[in-house]
């Protein structure tokens, strides 16, 4: 019995370093193209000479001020989402749990439209109130599903309601705004990382670092709070404490993520549903779920930028159109129907 649970583990963990490497090299690859391909192309030696110094000033300027805050933002986001999502859905327990489907995204979104066309705010000061839509989504749907066996579920349906309701604020406060001030709004509905200053990336950066701790005691607890609450209790864990950790740290993560480059859809979704499956064991698989989300946010950046010659569209057109697929195909699929 003792050998047979060393060689399940040497073969969880064998898998486990397998499928990491396999989606770091990905990611990797992915983003020297982003930072080689364009209107000013470079080759990966010169990338290479240019990133160590040794570039023209022409190159320099194309890599460290142009593509490398986008890629950079490009897979902070991801990785942002990618936990997020993974959070909420080993939390709530259900592969549909997600910001975006959940209302988190929505309400960052309307309270941002709400401050650009109705008090003209824009830059950090709109930054902040993406912020606080998303905050007070969250405090809401918390509210609506504690102290009920059933929290996940209800959580889930108030969050589809939330979500439907900010869609509709969205909808009175662009029709009632002036075109030029509208579309500007829509732009950043849509989600988009062009355009993307340093400041931004740091400030999203740093709040992923601060993040990390949470992440990881709830990588650590996630596993025996799934266990059933009494059991987590007997081992010195309170599942109410991890829940509440756990959907605070997502939601902090999305609002940031939204406030900076506007709600993106589905990679919170994707993401985790492709690393458990690779992980297998019923893992939680976080830090899987952040470096495929990362990778799926910048190849979709690259075919938003590249797919149609001499028009670039925005991120979010490109996961929108990759999430309504892949959740046709979740809810078509054997993994669907217990949902």
């Amino acid at each position: 019995m003792t050998s047979s649970v060393v060689e399940i583990r040497s073969r969880v963990r064998r898998r486990r370093v397998l499928v990491v490497s396999a989606v770091l090299v990905a990611t990797l690859t992915v983003s020297i193209v982003a930072l080689s391909v364009g209107d000013y192309p470079i080759a990966p030696a010169e990338l290479w000479q240019t990133i160590w110094g040794a570039g023209d000033r022409a190159q320099s300027y194309v890599v460290f001020q142009v593509r490398a805050p986008r890629l950079v933002m490009g897979l902070l986001v991801g990785a942002a989402l990618g936990i997020a999502g993974a959070l909420l859905q080993s939390l709530l327990r259900n592969p549909l749990a997600s910001p975006d489907l959940l209302g988190i995204s929505g309400g960052a979104g309307a309270a941002a439209v709400f401050a650009l066309l109705i008090l003209g705010l824009g830059g950090p000061l709109l930054a902040l109130a993406a912020f606080v839509g998303g905050t007070v989504v969250a405090a809401f749907l918390l509210l609506a599903g504690r102290h009920r066996a059933d929290g996940g579920y209800r959580l889930i349906l108030a969050g589809v309601g939330v979500a439907f309701l900010c869609v509709a604020i969205t909808n009175y406060l662009l029709v009632r705004a002036q075109v030029e001030l509208a579309q500007a709004a829509l732009i950043w509905l849509t989600g988009s990382l062009a355009s993307t200053p340093w400041w931004n990336v740091l400030t999203v950066g740093v709040v992923v670092l601060v993040c990390v701790p949470a992440v990881v005691a709830c990588a650590r607890w996630l596993p025996l709070t799934q266990m059933g609450a009494a059991t987590a209790a007997s081992l010195g864990v309170r599942a109410s404490t991890v829940r509440v950790v756990g959907i605070m740290t997502a939601v902090l993560l999305t609002a940031v993520t939204c406030a900076f480059v506007g709600p993106i859809s589905f990679i919170a979704l994707c993401a985790p549903a492709i690393a458990r499956p690779l992980l297998g064991h019923g893992a939680v698989g976080i830090g899987t779920s952040a470096g495929v989300g990362a990778g799926l946010l910048v190849s979709a950046d690259l075919v938003a930028q590249f797919a149609f010659p001499g028009f670039s569209l925005p991120v979010g057109v490109v996961t929108g159109a990759i999430g309504a697929v892949f959740l046709l195909w979740l809810l078509a699929t054997s993994k669907g129907r217990n949902l």
